[in-house]
């Protein structure tokens, strides 16, 4: 511990003064080593041995967004978590989801809470859905020494637009890009089984329960064709967590909601396998 932090020693000048409205810049210049990207790597470390955190899918419908993740993560080709908590309340209209870097991913994802939360004190106000995505664009670009080495985090951000009155969906890349998608998207190892499931099923006039329905199925074909993805464990009662975000807030699904959508699609593709069919006209 540094002089300045012994106690009855005098705090840094950063903590007395006004400062910035940003909580990672703070960071970055009180304990910029408390940072995700800045960390320093033990020698032999390598990307291969850490866990990896996998599927999240997330799809807008009239009135809101919903945001789902599977439960596993990975290390190489060992399940390295069976029941995994991937999707984070950020503050009462948004959420934010991790695929990649597991560790590494939590950090940036709570750093994020932080930031909001600290926005709102420092200016007296929440930042619009807009802000939220270029902060969290700003925070992954600064993790880029990390993604280099291998430890590479894709977050997906979603949020209620309270000014446009709709849900809307941010993906990011290794780099700090974003991007808005329309409709739905899906990240991680299982993402491409995700949106072709999505692709058949979404529909534009969705209720918030065909919503969630969509989202399960989506997962459930995201497991059945890649290995670091979790299907639904009935044995041991682990079912994707669901997140749905409206006018009214965020809300993360009782378990025994989603259990029973869970259920169903266990039970649908008892009878048919591959799932539902669209129609071909």
């Amino acid at each position: 511990m540094s002089e300045a932090f012994e106690f009855g020693g005098r705090l840094p000048a950063a903590f007395m003064n006004p400062g910035t409205s940003s909580f990672a810049e703070f960071l970055g210049q009180v304990a910029p080593d408390l940072l995700p990207g800045r960390r320093e790597l033990p020698q032999g470390t390598g990307a291969h041995l850490t866990p990896d955190a996998t599927t999240i899918v997330a799809l807008t419908f009239p009135g809101g967004v919903v945001l789902a993740g599977d439960r596993r993560a990975t290390s190489g080709n060992v399940i390295a978590n069976r029941d995994m908590d991937k999707l984070f309340r950020t503050d009462e209209f948004s959420a934010v989801a991790i695929a990649g870097a597991a560790g590494i991913g939590i950090e940036l994802a709570k750093l994020f809470q932080v930031e909001l939360e600290h926005y709102e004190k420092m200016e007296g106000r929440s930042l619009s859905l807009e802000g939220k995505a270029n902060k969290l664009a700003t925070m992954i670009r600064g993790n880029l020494p990390m993604a280099l080495q291998g430890f590479v985090v894709v977050p997906l951000l979603v949020g209620y637009d309270l000014a446009r009155e709709a849900g809307r969906i941010f993906s990011y890349d290794p780099v700090g890009g974003r991007y808005e998608e329309h409709r739905y998207h899906s990240v991680g190892s299982g993402s491409v089984y995700a949106k072709g499931a999505l692709k058949k099923l979404y529909s534009e006039d969705f209720s918030q329960q065909d919503a969630v329905f969509a989202a399960v199925q989506s997962l459930y074909d995201a497991a059945d064709d890649d290995s670091a993805t979790g299907g639904p464990d009935v044995h041991r009662k682990i079912y994707p967590l669901v997140d749905v975000i409206t006018e009214d807030g965020h809300q993360r699904l009782p378990a025994d909601e989603v259990e029973r959508v869970a259920t169903q699609v266990v039970e649908g593709r008892a009878q048919r396998p591959d799932g539902p069919t669209a129609p071909l006209r």
